[in-house]
């Protein structure tokens, strides 16, 4: 699972490292190092100028809600269950396979945060967990497979600006050897030789997963941070220094 991630690159940075041709953002997002579902983020997708051009389609920098929301749902309520689709599952589930075929998406992060269920127990007897930030071992972006939908608002007048509510998810996969300890699922990466490929909305489909692999070994470190992440309120640069190991809970 990928429930929480942090994002801190400015659009101008990720329009150069994502070679973007529009930019696609009312606003620039904040600096978040404490992204949690229902939150604004950025994503990387294409898409064709319209239905009637022969024009290829542009690689455009969005900023979508995380929690896919179905073109076909009924309450967009049910996005916030839908923050990480299965990569074995993705090209079936019929929440998911709409999006897989036409609306995929690179969700740029830092990283990405996961929990340890440590011996030590919690006053409910549960196992505390110990928060751990994975991220690129040469700090560079973290390229995430992700799918988005467009959903229709039907409360909305024809020519409201808003009618429209662009969603997204992250795929997941078996957790690499090196990760396993930490939590069995992690997202799954996109190479960079393999991006316009994956964002090609004409790509075939039996050629898509084939696109996705789990980070090679080594390609990412683990580190204990604080567990003020686990609070959502709690936000800054902090949030990803590596804990003290007198403090880190085993």
């Amino acid at each position: 699972m990928c429930g929480r991630y942090a994002s801190s690159r400015r659009p101008e940075d990720l329009v150069e490292e994502f070679d973007i041709a529009e930019l696609r953002v009312p606003a620039p997002l904040e600096a978040d190092y404490n992204v949690a579902p229902t939150k604004e983020v950025y994503a990387v997708v294409e898409r064709p100028p319209s239905k009637e051009s022969d024009e290829p389609a542009q690689r455009q920098l969005r900023v979508l809600t995380w929690g896919l929301v179905p073109s076909w749902a009924k309450d967009p309520s049910i996005g916030n269950r839908m923050i990480n689709a299965r990569m074995e599952t993705v090209a079936e589930k019929p929440a998911y396979k709409r999006a897989f075929a036409k609306r995929r998406c690179l969700l740029p992060a830092d990283g990405y945060y996961e929990w340890y269920p440590t011996e030590q127990l919690t006053a409910a007897g549960k196992p505390r967990k110990q928060p751990f930030f994975i991220r690129p071992q040469d700090h560079g972006v973290l390229a995430m497979a992700g799918l988005y939908e467009i959903w229709r608002d039907p409360t909305k007048a024809d020519d409201a600006d808003d009618r429209f509510r662009w969603t997204c998810t992250v795929i997941t996969t078996d957790a690499e050897d090196d990760l396993g300890h930490i939590h069995d699922r992690m997202p799954l990466m996109v190479e960079r030789d393999r991006w316009a490929d994956w964002l090609d909305p004409t790509a075939p489909q039996d050629q898509l997963l084939d696109l996705l692999v789990p980070a090679a070994p080594g390609r990412l470190e683990a580190y204990p941070v604080s567990t003020l992440v686990g609070n959502v309120k709690n936000n800054g640069p902090e949030l990803l220094e590596p804990l003290p190991l007198e403090e880190v809970v085993e």
